[in-house]
């Protein structure tokens, strides 16, 4: 009798996904080459089109498969069969079932059935929305399968999520990272994945309209959403992961240049940039080599960052050990490199720019100093990630780049991209005449004037501290230009909507809902790039950081700011995933108690390792964050640190802006809804019409 029928199962399926997404990929491109040399509507081409439709159906079978064994893991974990080494390693009979759940993406081979499972997800809608263009489509489709083979391979040979553990099962297992014993840690890596996935379809609409010349920006069209909602994944990844790093590792900040939280930065960067490119494309036909090249990098850095977290290069509280799967992601990523490169030089004239710059003081020229910077800071990101490695490899000990060094540079390059982002929406196409200047730049500019003598003649001075110069700078300029570019956007909006007003005799109020639904992706744009500069007050915020720390017995108290915290107990509680040491601490304001907290100290049992649960008490105007480091082993008393960090929550408040932009910029306008609806209308019957 077979004693391991769900850890066989699992494996089966990969097996079959396997060789499925081989036959999407092996079918599809013999098809697609056969194709294209034969004339549409004889037998031969039919015959093609018929074994694209196979390939295509093969690739929808893949995604069944892999669901399959991703559900035979998740299976495995709830019903703690420590059978199978993964789940002996990761999980435990006490541990509770969110976190059984989220033990499939908390070790290696689990993230990477996590990576594989949404590439297959990715693709089965792709390809039951092949009608949008079916020939474009089935490039895609096949060079997704290329990608999909990639992964597969790893799971099935490299690093099997399903392997047995020699001898009798285990009575329980290690348990879970403490570290990811936390809400967060169920959506971050989803999310912050579903990000890393995603821009493996705009690669493959990029480069299969690359190979077989597309003509126009058409392909740009139907990959703009894919783009959008795998950026917007990224953002909510990047930052659900610096929030979690904010409440658990307690130590008082939310990001420390750490090379794992680069690894995600990096195509952010550069998907943010292509985002802001493929504009001059479409309006002006212009960039479409640079646009070509930030998607390929953009899925590039993808796979760079999945090398550093799964292959154990660089050391981080995220990365996993050593492991010898970093060959096999070097390996893909220069056959990745070689097919974009050689692609790239035998279609590059079909990539010729239909325009020029014709003034620097245009939309075109912001976009592109907003590309170039984007893409200095993201080589700067990656200079200093991959420092340790390599000056391991040529002096034999690694070095690392630390904050210092990234702060210097990226400082300079924020506040940059921060005012760009008011100065682009204010500037016209092709040319900007120096009344429009004068108009559009007058109010922002004044906005920015009055708030820096306003901050100047308030005390924020970044002279008087030699030490904190350079932070106290970054505040400064960065709420002054906040104020200049909220009024920028401000103005812009609330210019439009007074010219309908005019046309349309409404209020202000319905007359700015009508300029919104009328284009739905700028204004969604511009909420965005709100939602931005709130992003950058509450980063700002940090310069004024303080923090204190001192054992508390029954009744000390620290003050801090305007709180005071007074310790009325301090006890231990115990249950069978961890035993717990906290603080109870009454906050007072003002001689009025405002709430409690109780920062924590657990140990768990299963993995003998303990960790810090940080207690929080926020405010539009600051966090009260405190933290339990433990206890005096001379008197036994609690150490208690306590931080005061100004504006933090503008931080979490402005990414939500952004997801909202996000979103709202998804949503069709008024006038594309009345051009579907009008080619629908004009197309005969029976006739096939693609939707974007």
């Amino acid at each position: 009798m077979n004693s391991h029928p769900m850890p066989e199962f699992g494996s089966l399926c990969l097996l079959l996904a396997l060789m499925l997404a081989v036959y999407t990929l092996v079918i599809g491109g013999i098809s697609l080459w056969a194709s294209s040399s034969q004339k549409k509507g004889t037998p031969e081409y039919a015959r093609s089109a018929r074994l694209q439709e196979t390939a295509r159906r093969a690739g929808i079978a893949s995604f069944l498969a892999v669901l399959a064994a991703a559900f035979a893991l998740v299976w495995a974990a709830f019903t703690n069969d420590y059978s199978v080494s993964y789940i002996l390693h990761h999980t435990n009979r006490a541990l509770p079932s969110a976190y059984k759940f989220s033990a499939l993406w908390s070790g290696q081979e689990g993230s990477l059935l996590l990576w594989t499972f949404l590439l297959a997800g990715y693709g089965f809608v792709l390809r039951v929305r092949h009608k949008v263009d079916v020939r474009l489509t089935a490039y895609a489709s096949t060079i997704l399968a290329g990608i999909q083979t990639f992964f597969l391979l790893l799971l099935n040979f490299a690093a099997p999520p399903f392997a047995i553990e020699p001898g009798p099962a285990a009575s329980d297992g290690f348990g879970l990272n403490p570290l990811l014993q936390y809400p967060e840690m169920v959506m971050h890596p989803p999310m912050l994945y579903l990000g890393y996935v995603g821009f493996s379809v705009p690669f493959a609409f990029a480069l299969g309209a690359l190979m077989m010349r597309y003509p126009g920006e058409k392909w740009i069209a139907i990959t703009r959403r894919w783009t959008m909602v795998t950026w917007m994944f990224l953002t909510c990844g990047i930052f659900l992961g610096a929030h979690w790093a904010y409440s658990v590792l307690g130590w008082g900040g939310y990001w420390g240049w750490d090379p794992v939280e680069n690894a995600s930065l990096m195509p952010w960067l550069t998907g943010t940039a292509f985002l802001h490119s493929v504009m001059m494309q479409e309006k002006r036909g212009m960039m479409k080599s640079w646009n070509v090249w930030l998607i390929f990098s953009t899925f590039l850095l993808t796979l760079l960052g999945t090398l550093l977290t799964r292959a154990g290069l660089v050391s981080s509280v995220h990365a996993f050990a050593q492991s010898s799967i970093g060959n096999w992601f070097v390996g893909f990523m220069a056959i990745v490199l070689a097919v974009c490169l050689f692609t790239y030089f035998r279609q590059r004239d079909h990539l010729r720019s239909e325009n020029r710059f014709e003034s620097v003081v245009s939309r075109e020229a912001s976009f592109l100093f907003n590309n170039m910077i984007l893409l200095v800071a993201c080589i700067t990101v990656l200079v200093g990630t991959l420092f340790p490695v390599l000056s391991e490899y040529v002096q034999g000990t690694k070095t690392t780049m630390g904050a210092p060094y990234y702060n210097r540079v990226n400082i300079p390059i924020g506040l940059f991209l921060l005012m760009l982002t008011g100065v682009g929406p204010l500037l016209a196409w092709r040319s900007t005449s120096l009344r429009t200047i004068r108009r559009n730049f007058i109010l922002p500019s004044v906005a920015f004037v009055v708030a820096l003598l306003g901050l100047l003649v308030g005390g924020i001075h970044p002279w008087a501290d030699p030490d904190s110069w350079l932070a106290t700078t970054f505040s400064l300029l960065a709420f002054s230009l906040g104020a200049f570019v909220i009024t920028a956007i401000s103005s812009e909006f609330l210019r439009g909507a007074n010219v309908v007003r005019t046309q349309t005799g409404r209020n202000l109020l319905a007359s700015a809902g009508v300029l919104m639904r009328r284009n739905t992706r700028r204004y969604g744009g511009y909420l965005v790039h709100f939602g931005i500069v709130v992003m950058f007050i509450g980063i700002a915020g940090g310069a004024f950081n303080q923090s204190h720390e001192q054992e508390m017995g029954f009744g000390d108290s620290i003050k801090m700011g305007p709180y005071k915290l007074v310790c009325q107990s301090y006890t231990q509680d115990s249950n069978p995933n961890y035993d717990t040491d906290f603080a109870i601490l009454n906050v007072y304001r003002g001689g009025r108690q405002v709430t409690v907290l109780a920062p924590e100290k657990r140990f768990y049992h299963a993995s003998q390792t303990s960790s810090t649960v940080v207690a929080l008490h926020s405010t539009a105007l600051a966090d009260l964050y405190v933290i339990f480091e433990g206890r005096n082993p001379d008197n036994d008393r609690p150490i208690i640190k306590v931080f005061l960090n100004p504006l933090i929550a503008w931080i979490w408040i402005g990414v939500l802006i952004v997801v909202m932009g996000t979103g709202f910029a998804l949503v069709p306008s008024a006038s594309a809804r009345r051009k579907e609806v009008s080619a629908t209308v004009s197309v005969p019957v029976g006739a096939e019409v693609s939707r974007v």
